[in-house]
């Protein structure tokens, strides 16, 4: 590695103990032991997707996965968890060194109570204001994921909030930049930019050391950018959460479900907390049904838009490297 990229990428390499800044985005089913002990060996930094995980199930996939690795690795916990205080309290009991904190806005309580045992948190800033709030609360390192990433997303894209958002708070903190990073040349330049590093999901889903079907890493390496669109919402008056994936049957079913839920609700056959729960429950399982029973037609592909870019399966080492010498190409050109 050349002196240029380890200089840029150092804090973040710092923060994280690894050789590479280089965070894999934690994705549900497939982010699991093999792929995340894979990440952390190679010089990146691997991070478990907790998810709807049990405590005992968290325990025990921290467990496994320290006998993979025994370079760092992190978790990703999910605020709404309804068993939050339990998990963080297994990731104390593990010796976790780094806690990621998704889906919602944390409470000071709740990072405190990570920072009491020594592990540093990392947030997701959708947001200027929210990046600022979230290190008064504690916060040790910031993601800022734009709209481009797969599954939830927020509304702005990975440039405009790199722009908004690292120019301000790149002296409090180290950030992470997340969404649509499908080489190392766009790595590098927001590295240049003052980011960290970089955070990346897609672009590991067809590793070798991933578990997911192989029909599910077929469908992203047949898919292009345009494939990955974000999840269509027929009524404003029934909210549907934006998630990108690649467009398949279920994608076309889901806008039927929700216009024959909506015509239920407004013939007074269902109220509006059933019609609701119909919209909302029709994805149910769905991950779990693509990325483990390889059911693609009916199951949710999520992924980001930098799907394009995924090309063939490969070991993570080879990813990384493929990374890494465009990001110092792109460096040495300069």
């Amino acid at each position: 590695m050349t002196k240029k990229l380890s200089k840029l990428w150092q804090r973040g390499a710092e923060f994280l103990d690894t050789d590479y800044a280089i965070m894999g985005g934690a994705m549900s089913w497939v982010s699991e032991r093999n792929l995340v002990s894979a990440i952390s060996n190679a010089g990146g930094f691997g991070v478990i997707a907790c998810s709807s995980m049990t405590p005992d199930l968290l325990r025990t996939e921290i467990q496994e996965t320290k006998k993979l690795t025994s370079k760092p690795f992190g978790v990703n916990l999910i605020i709404m968890h309804p068993k939050m205080e339990e998990l963080v309290q297994i990731c104390k009991e593990e010796n976790v060194t780094h806690i990621v904190l998704a889906g919602g806005l944390p409470s000071s309580a709740t990072i405190k109570q990570i920072k009491e045992f020594g592990a540093k948190v990392v947030c997701f800033a959708p947001a200027f204001i929210i990046g600022k709030k979230l290190i008064r609360s504690g916060a040790d390192a910031l993601v800022i994921e734009g709209m481009e990433a797969g599954g939830h997303i927020g509304p702005v894209s990975t440039s405009v909030l790199a722009q908004e958002i690292i120019p301000e708070l790149k002296n409090e903190v180290p950030i992470f930049v997340a969404g649509g990073i499908g080489r190392g040349e766009v790595m590098a330049s927001y590295l240049e930019m003052g980011a960290s590093g970089v955070q990346l999901g897609t672009r590991f889903v067809c590793a070798n050391e991933s578990i997911a079907h192989p029909n599910f890493k077929r469908s992203f390496i047949k898919a292009a950018a345009r494939n990955a669109m974000p999840s269509v919402q027929i009524d404003p008056d029934f909210p549907v959460i934006p998630v990108r994936a690649i467009e398949n049957k279920a994608t076309e079913e889901f806008k039927r479900i929700q216009l024959d839920t909506i015509a239920k609700h407004n013939s007074g056959k269902l109220n509006k907390e059933e019609a609701q729960l119909q919209i909302e429950h029709f994805w149910a399982g769905s991950l779990r049904k693509a990325v483990i029973e390889g059911d693609i037609e009916n199951g949710s592909l999520m992924a980001g838009q930098s799907v394009g870019m995924v090309k063939k399966e490969q070991p993570v080492t080879e990813i990384l490297d493929e990374l890494i010498n465009q990001a110092e190409t792109y460096l040495s050109e300069k």
